[in-house]
C-alpha cells in the first residue's frame, strides 16, 4: 500500500527569494519533490518514507545546502528545521482507548530528518503546544527511551548528492540533479487495516520538506497555509494507506 505526494513550492515570498538566491523565480517553481508513504513488513510492520528531489538546473543545485550523508551522525538533533530538512507530521485518536479521542484529536507528531541522517521526532498536544523550543522528544510509551527512525537502504544514502543515476522518473535524467533519501518507523497493526505509531493511529499525514539555498528557506508541501506553516492540520491529507 502507498500513497505519493507532490509538493510545491511556498510562494508568498517567492519573488524576494528568487532574489536572494539570485536565480528566476520560474527556476524556484520548476523544482520537484515527490514524497511517497508506503506500508512496508520487513519483517515488522513500517511506514516508509521516501523523499525524492530534483532541481531543474546544475547551478541552482550548486546552491542548495544538502549535507552528505555521515553514518557518525545518525541519532537524535534538534532543530534542524533551520536547515534542509525532511519532514512528516501525522495526527489521529488514541489506539488503546476511543473514549480519549476527543481530548486527544488534537495532539500529532512530527518528524525531523537531517539527508546527513540526524533525526528528531515530537509530539505536539495541540497546535504548537507545548511553545517550548526545542519542543520535548517523543518518548516510547514506557518513557525511558526516545523514538528514532530507521534509515533504509544505506548505499542509495551514500550516493553523491548530485547523481543523475537517481532521475529515472525524467526525461531528462543525464542533465537534473536529484536527491533521494528513504526511512522509516515503526508500526503495529489495528482491524480495519488501520495502522498505529506509538500508540497514535495513523489518520492524517502531511509530508513536506524545506530546503535552504545558501541562506534563503523554501518551503514545500502538497498545500499550504499562507503564510507558509506545516502545523496548520486543516491543509494535511487523509492517510489512506
Amino acid at each position: 500500500m502507498s500513497q505519493t505526494f507532490t509538493l510545491c513550492v511556498a510562494t508568498d515570498t517567492l519573488v524576494n527569494d528568487a532574489q536572494q538566491i539570485g536565480v528566476a523565480v520560474d527556476e524556484l517553481r520548476r523544482i520537484g519533490i515527490q514524497v511517497t508513504a508506503e506500508i512496508v513488513q520487513r519483517p515488522t510492520l513500517h511506514l516508509q518514507l521516501t523523499y525524492y528531489i530534483t532541481v531543474p538546473t546544475p547551478s541552482l543545485a550548486a546552491k542548495l545546502n544538502w549535507p552528505a550523508w555521515q553514518t557518525k551522525q545518525i541519532g537524535f538533533s534538534d532543530y534542524l528545521w533551520e536547515e534542509t530538512c525532511l519532514e512528516c507530521f501525522i495526527t489521529g485518536s488514541l489506539a488503546k482507548n476511543e473514549v480519549d479521542y476527543a481530548k486527544n484529536a488534537e495532539s500529532y507528531i512530527e518528524i525531523n530528518a537531517s539527508p546527513d541522517g540526524r533525526y528528531a521526532l515530537y509530539r505536539f498536544e495541540s497546535y504548537r503546544n507545548p511553545s517550548t523550543l526545542p519542543p520535548a522528544p517523543l518518548y516510547h510509551m514506557d518513557r525511558h527511551e526516545r523514538i528514532g527512525i530507521y534509515w533504509e537502504d544505506k548505499s542509495l544514502q551514500q550516493r553523491s548528492p548530485v547523481d543523475t543515476s537517481l532521475s529515472t522518473k525524467s526525461s531528462l535524467a543525464s542533465t537534473i540533479p536529484s536527491y533521494e533519501r528513504r526511512f522509516s518507523i515503526l508500526l503495529n497493526q489495528l482491524p480495519k487495516q488501520q495502522y498505529a505509531f506509538n500508540n497514535t493511529v495513523v489518520e492524517y499525514i502531511h509530508p513536506c520538506v524545506i530546503l535552504k539555498f545558501n541562506e534563503t528557506a523554501l518551503y514545500f508541501a502538497p498545500r499550504h497555509a499562507s503564510p507558509p506553516d506545516f502545523h496548520n492540520r486543516h491543509y494535511w491529507s487523509k492517510f489512506e494507506g
